[in-house]
């Protein structure tokens, strides 16, 4: 009998361990993590903000959320009128740093073309990651250790996905505008391509974001969907952004480019500002053939195209999509790959990696990659400034 029971439990234990490690292999091949550690900092609402809002056409008011859930939680605010500039502020609460914005209520509509033969690292979808977004460009000498931006007349360019999965969206959000003030000053330049996770939030949709976000706006007296709206400061920045660019002659988006995009006659100015009109508007996948549905639409539009992974793409599709835009390559976001690769002949550059989180630890643990292009050189930069050249003259 005894016997039995062992050969029984055996039997059941080596089940469980088959398929815990079909498991492992399945996330690991997914490029998945397992989640743990998971530090309850990231629900510090304590000086969390600035959140900076439009009262009138005259006025601006600038909130910070103070207090805890024990003590009660208030707002501390100031109000500005337009175009006075403000000295604000941004707490991180995981490490107790803060960095100071030098705010300006103006808005201006970037280009969709950049020409000056410039050093240019991309990056993309950090997902709410201040800390490794932080990090990462400190250790690329992009900044300094004070977060001063030293990448002189350079281009940094993220390719979307900077929101959503994570409780530093506000931190990463004014980091990005406070380089891109800093960048702008020296002559160099911050590049925030729009993603489908940006996208998101302009439209009201909120399943990927924390649910710390909720907590937020009810302290301040909104709705969600009110941080992203026309009356918030971050809600018009953002729509201001661009879905395309095209940097000494490589594309950034988000997603992907549609072969079909050739059929057009359609500048990117146009298609960016097709994008700007619509970005507001969920676009679903229509039947009918059209521009807007290759730029717009939540299955093939620029932001959400996946073809380059999916084996639907000849080489000669590529190339005659770079040749409409007089473009060497396309650099993409939005599908997870284990490292930033090359494909098709180094004519599409994908770099989407899985960072590492600021609240929680992962498993396998994730290491922070970017794209560095240099006199037509593309080298893969890692976290340590370790290069990998991917293509070179």
């Amino acid at each position: 009998m005894k016997k039995k029971i062992l050969r029984y439990l055996k039997h059941i234990i080596g089940t469980i361990l088959s398929l815990i490690i079909i498991g492992i292999i399945v996330i690991v091949a997914m490029n998945g993590t397992f989640d743990y550690n998971h530090n309850d900092n990231g629900l510090n609402l304590d000086k969390e903000g600035p959140y900076v809002f439009f009262k009138s056409d005259s006025i601006y008011t600038v909130d910070y959320i103070r207090g805890n859930k024990e003590a009660g939680f208030y707002l501390e605010s100031n109000n500005y009128q337009i175009n006075e500039p403000a000295n604000i502020n941004c707490y991180f609460p995981l490490d107790h740093t803060n960095f100071d914005i030098n705010f300006n209520s103006n808005i201006e509509i970037p280009k969709s073309t950049y020409n000056d033969g410039e050093a240019i690292l991309a990056i993309s979808d950090i997902e709410s990651g201040y800390k490794t977004f932080r990090d990462y460009l400190i250790n690329n000498k992009v900044i300094n250790e004070n977060l001063k931006w030293t990448f002189g007349k350079g281009h940094l360019v993220l390719v979307g996905d900077f929101v959503d999965r994570g409780m530093s969206t506000t931190q990463v959000i004014w980091f990005i505008y406070k380089l891109e003030q800093e960048a702008s000053e020296q002559g160099g330049h911050v590049h925030f391509i729009i993603g489908n996770h940006e996208l998101y939030n302009l439209q009201g949709k909120y399943k990927s974001a924390s649910y710390k976000y909720s907590g937020v706006a009810s302290i301040l007296g909104k709705q969600q969907h009110n941080l992203y709206d026309n009356n918030s400061f971050i809600g018009k920045w953002l729509v201001s952004k661009n879905t395309i660019e095209i940097i000494n002659g490589n594309l950034f988006t988000h997603g992907g480019i549609h072969p079909n995009i050739v059929d057009y006659d359609i500048t990117l100015d146009d298609i960016n500002r097709i994008s700007r009109e619509n970005y507001r508007k969920p676009w679903f996948p229509k039947p009918e053939d059209s521009a807007e549905q290759l730029i717009l639409s939540s299955k093939i539009g620029l932001s959400w195209y996946r073809g380059y992974f999916d084996d639907e793409l000849t080489q000669e599709e590529i190339d005659r999509t770079l040749k409409k835009f007089n473009a060497k390559a396309v650099i993409v976001g939005h599908t997870p790959q284990w490292t930033v690769k090359s494909l098709y002949n180094n004519k599409v550059f994908a770099i989407d990696v899985k960072h590492p989180k600021d609240y929680r630890d992962n498993w396998p643990s994730k290491k922070s990659e970017g794209l560095l292009i240099m006199d037509d050189n593309y080298i893969r930069l890692l976290n340590n400034q370790k290069t990998f050249e991917l293509k070179t003259k």
